[in-house]
């Protein structure tokens, strides 16, 4: 289920459990008090809860209703304009996240959005250059995608020899501006390793964020430069794994209205490699990395 669908299906079950439970309140439960204050009044004797109950029942589904509905309430809300939980599935922004990594992201952060339509009620913000971020993916808008973004609206991006430079906030004349070079430091290589050839590690840093990324030294995909203009209302985002992601290189630009949230920290991280003679299935995990809880760089 797309989290499309699993918004869809929770507005309309806190809709649907908060007008029954209204209905209840307001038209049911009078009616209940009424029946019993009547037979109390015949009999002289208060009735005690288990009676009154068994002479004027609530209905299951209204004693469902008034169960549900807050809970819906308080997790449409928070899913909706504050928090929303995700799962890492692909390794497209290693080393920052992995595979079994589970995030939280600041619904907030990028404007609060009406949760069926998406259409932005109130503009609190939007991404600064080095952000990860959750956004629909433009060409299947049903998906959520998780990159992190280096153009910003009226930018200029090269993507030059594995290396990107920024020409910031210059479009559409940008002769005589100065690029800036996202700086990259060589790292010793890590535990990362493509077909058994180890992945380069750089920390490149902008701004005052810093981060590390991954780079194949096996595969050219891009061979000359390239060059993009970033437009009015849209962002430039790209993966960390950078020789193996599917990012705005390959597919363009993400509009504002796309934006879903900040990924602000790692809150669970599963471990799922294991042996091929193992005998547990593969969505059994082998282990918890408690070692990469934290906030997100």
């Amino acid at each position: 289920m797309t989290t499309y669908y699993f918004s869809l299906l929770l507005v309309f079950g806190t809709l649907i459990t908060g007008i029954i439970w209204a209905i209840d309140h307001w038209v049911w439960k009078p009616k209940r008090q009424a029946k019993i204050a009547e037979a109390e009044s015949k009999s002289g004797l208060k009735l005690n809860p288990d009676q009154a109950q068994l002479l004027a029942p609530q209905s299951a589904l209204a004693d469902f209703s008034q169960a549900a509905f807050p809970v819906l309430l308080v997790i449409l809300i928070l899913r909706s304009f504050i928090y929303e939980p995700f799962r890492i599935p692909s390794g497209s922004m290693m080393p920052t996240l992995l595979v079994g990594d589970f995030i939280m992201v600041e619904k907030f952060r990028y404007g609060l959005r009406e949760p069926v339509t998406r259409k932005e009620f109130l503009r609190t913000g939007r991404p600064d250059r080095g952000e990860v971020a959750v956004f629909k993916y433009p060409v299947e808008p049903d998906v959520d995608y998780i990159k992190r973004v280096i153009g910003l609206p009226g930018d200029r991006v090269v993507y030059s020899d594995k290396s990107f430079y920024i020409y910031t906030n210059c479009v559409p004349e940008c002769d005589g501006v100065e690029p800036v070079q996202i700086a990259q430091a060589e790292q010793p290589n890590g535990d990362f390793y493509r077909n058994q050839l180890p992945l380069r590690r750089f920390t490149e840093e902008v701004g005052e964020r810093q981060y590390d990324i991954l780079v194949d030294p096996g595969r050219n995909v891009m061979n000359h430069d390239l060059v993009w203009d970033v437009p009015e209302g849209h962002y430039f985002f790209v993966g960390d794994n950078r020789d193996n992601s599917l990012d705005s290189r390959y597919w363009g630009f993400v509009h504002e209205d796309l934006l879903v949230g900040r990924a602000v920290f790692v809150w669970l991280s599963l471990e799922f490699e294991r042996e091929p003679s193992s005998w547990l299935p593969q969505w059994v995990p082998t282990r918890v990395r408690f070692d990469r809880l934290g906030s997100i760089e």
